[in-house]
Order: C-alpha cells, then sequence, then structure tokens
C-alpha cells in the first residue's frame, strides 16, 4: 500500500470488555480499516487494568480515553431531572442518557481524526443500536455505522476462541447470566433468570443497593437544596452535580432505596423484562418533583406532566438530538424558573417520602389553607365560584331530563 492509498479509519467505542477487544481484530481484517478506540467515562465502574494500553496491544493504532461525567451530569442529567424523566413513568432512564453523550464524543474524536466510519458494540434486539444510529446520522448524517455484533453474531464462547486464535489479549470474567450497565444515574441488569416475568429477580441481580429488609432499622433524613430545578446541596452543603449524585446515592444505596423491577416495551417491539437500580435518581425526581408542586401553578404542573412524558419518550427512542426534544427541554427550563429551595426526605428499608419543603417562592400559602386562626380564604366567594363551575352540567342535565 502507498502512501497515498491510506486505510480508512474507524473509531469504536470501546469498553475494554470481550465483545468490543475482539472487534478491533474484526474491523481490520474486515474491512481494511485502521481503528481507533475510544473509551468514554459516564461513571462506569473503573476498569481493573489501563485498557487503552489493552487497545493499542490488540491492534488498535490509537486509542484514548475521555472523562465526560461532568458533561453527562450537566448537559443530559439535569435536563432529564428537570423533566422528571421517567420512561413509563418507572425507569429513570440511566442508560437511555447516556448514549448521545457517548454518540457526540464518538463524532467529535472521528472529525478530528478524519474518519469514515464509528463503530458499536449493540445487538440486533436491543434499544441502544438505535440510539447509536440514530444519534450518529442526526450529528453527522454522511458518517457509515459499522456494529460487529450485529452483523457477526457470535456465542461468548466463540468470541474466547476467536480472540485464542488471533492472540487477542482479553480480560475474562467470572461468567456472569445477566448483562449490566452502570453509570452515575443508575444500573440497568437483563438476561438469565430474569428473562421469566414471574421469578423474583435473585439477589445477585441486584449490584448496588442493601435489600430492604437489611437496611438499617432507623429511618434517614436528608435534605436536598434546588436552584431553578437543579440539586446544589445536600443537608446544607453545596456541591457539584458529581459529587451531589455520589453521595445520595450512597446514602441511598444503605437504605434499600431504588430497585426497581419493569416489563418494558422497547422500541424494537418486544416486551423486555429489566431490572433497574437508580438510588440517586429516585431521591432527586422525587425530591424535584415535590418542590415543583410547590412553586408551579396547576396549570403549569399539567401541561408538565404531558411534556414530561414525551421527553422521556424520545430519549429512550434514541431521538434526543431532534428538534422535539430540544423545544421540550426549552419549555421545561422556562418552567423551572422559580423551582428553588429545600426538600427533606426519608429513607427507610426501600422507601422514600418527601416529609417537608420550603421554598421563596412557594405558592402554597397557610393563610388560604389553614381551618384554625388567621384563615384569609373569602368563604363567602365559595357559592358563586360553585355555581359558574358546575353551571354547564347544571345546564345540560336540564336539557337531558326534558328528552
Amino acid at each position: 500500500m502507498t502512501a497515498e492509498q491510506k486505510r480508512e479509519k474507524v473509531v469504536l467505542a470501546y469498553s475494554g470488555g470481550l465483545d468490543t477487544s475482539v472487534a478491533i481484530r474484526w474491523l481490520q481484517k474486515k474491512y481494511d480499516v485502521d481503528v481507533i478506540a475510544v473509551a468514554i467515562n459516564v461513571g462506569q465502574p473503573p476498569s481493573q487494568d489501563d485498557i487503552i494500553a489493552r487497545a493499542l496491544r490488540n491492534g488498535a493504532v490509537k486509542a484514548e480515553y475521555i472523562d465526560a461525567k461532568k458533561e453527562f451530569v450537566e448537559e443530559y442529567i439535569w435536563p432529564s431531572l428537570k423533566a422528571n424523566a421517567m420512561y413509563q413513568d418507572v425507569y429513570p432512564l440511566s442508560t437511555a442518557i447516556a448514549r448521545p453523550l457517548i454518540v457526540k464524543k464518538l463524532i467529535e474524536v472521528a472529525h478530528r481524526e478524519g474518519a469514515k466510519f464509528i463503530a458499536h458494540g449493540c445487538t440486533a434486539k436491543g434499544n441502544d443500536q438505535v440510539r447509536f444510529d440514530v444519534g450518529i446520522m442526526s450529528l453527522d448524517p454522511e458518517m457509515k455505522v459499522i456494529a460487529p455484533m450485529r452483523e457477526w453474531v457470535l456465542t461468548r464462547e466463540k468470541e474466547i476462541e476467536y480472540a485464542k486464535e488471533n492472540n487477542i489479549e482479553i480480560i475474562v470474567k467470572k461468567e456472569s447470566p445477566f448483562s449490566v450497565d452502570e453509570n452515575l444515574w443508575g444500573r440497568s441488569c437483563e438476561c438469565g433468570i430474569i428473562e421469566d416475568a414471574w421469578e423474583e429477580p435473585p439477589a445477585d441481580a441486584w449490584g448496588w443497593t442493601v435489600a430492604p429488609h437489611d437496611a438499617p432499622d432507623e429511618a434517614e433524613y436528608i435534605e436536598i437544596g434546588f436552584e431553578k430545578g437543579i440539586p446544589v446541596s445536600l443537608d446544607g452543603k453545596k456541591m457539584d452535580g458529581i459529587k451531589l449524585i455520589t453521595e445520595v446515592d450512597k446514602i441511598a444505596r444503605q437504605h434499600g432505596v431504588g430497585r426497581i423491577d419493569h416489563v418494558e416495551d422497547r422500541l424494537v417491539g418486544i416486551k423486555s423484562r429489566e431490572t433497574y437500580e437508580c438510588p440517586a435518581a429516585t431521591v432527586l425526581i422525587a425530591a424535584h418533583r415535590s418542590m415543583e408542586f410547590m412553586t408551579l401553578q396547576k396549570d403549569v404542573t399539567s401541561m408538565k406532566k404531558r411534556m414530561e412524558q414525551r421527553f422521556s419518550e424520545l430519549a429512550y427512542e434514541g431521538l434526543w438530538f431532534g428538534l422535539l426534544r430540544e423545544s421540550i427541554s426549552a419549555f421545561v427550563d422556562k418552567t423551572q424558573e422559580n423551582v428553588t429551595g429545600t426538600v427533606r426526605v426519608k429513607l427507610y428499608k426501600g422507601s422514600i417520602m418527601v416529609v417537608g419543603r420550603k421554598s421563596p417562592y412557594s405558592l402554597y400559602d397557610e393563610g388560604l389553607a389553614t381551618y384554625a386562626e388567621g384563615d384569609i380564604y373569602d368563604h363567602n366567594a365559595a357559592v358563586g365560584f360553585i355555581y359558574c363551575w358546575g353551571l354547564p352540567n347544571k345546564t345540560a342535565s336540564r336539557v337531558h331530563r326534558k328528552r
């Protein structure tokens, strides 16, 4: 090959695991390309070795590690929290909202390196393939996608055999029956016995949280401070987003908070049984929603609830970079201007309860709400209000009874 005939480059979303390790060699052989391995940290557990050095030893022409935790919190987690994003009112989208950030970083590296291809390790049955592919075409419609695991369907045993035959360095961990994904916002788990929707998830399906019945016998109270919808303090101490999420997560785990067992509708048309552990997300969304109820007018809360559902669907379905999601986020941001204050939360044996809230923008007026001394509500106005409110039904009833 002459200097003028340079090989094309492919940027590989690289985790250091079995699939992406063997994918380096497979991409080289199948497509005759130079592989640039990119590992992106969104809060997953650290690798037991230097995965970047291992990627280079396995044939990548270049490898880099990108710490994207701060960007993940500020541009993906906080917008989702402000939208109280819960897919099907259950799942806080921990895995789903990390994918568009990973895609964005892969695109940035591809543009910098002059690569025409991006590769990922998603399979043909999951949602992640959609999030990667659609995210890539949304940011760069000319970029081509290669999905080795979609093209090259192999069992774990066959992959290990391929690695041995091609002198690929892999770390083969004790085989788990589960497929797990982790980041700052939560942990997802599927496969194995979890696929039987009637069976209770076994103890080893839960990797973060204490079983609620083993949690402390004493409840714990924490106070979360919000500014314009974003959590900024824990128990009166100001913290950046990463620190705050990590600390709330640590406390909630100890009390067994954040376990989710859900049969969800995947975008590819199948129902999938998943378990999730989202301790910090569960606590912060509950606290945020409570602060909104105190500071937003009823019609805003009602409309926002509809927008939240659509936001969650768009994020889950890989349409983060679309105009509709961006427009909903703009609406949500406007609603958050006065969502400022402190929420007190009680954690006890897997449960979470908001037990107190205060805000300088509170619309809760004790003088209007009280039945005791200090009542300022105009009781005489009730009769006229009820007459006007019920007049359409009263009129309709008269007409219908005559007929």
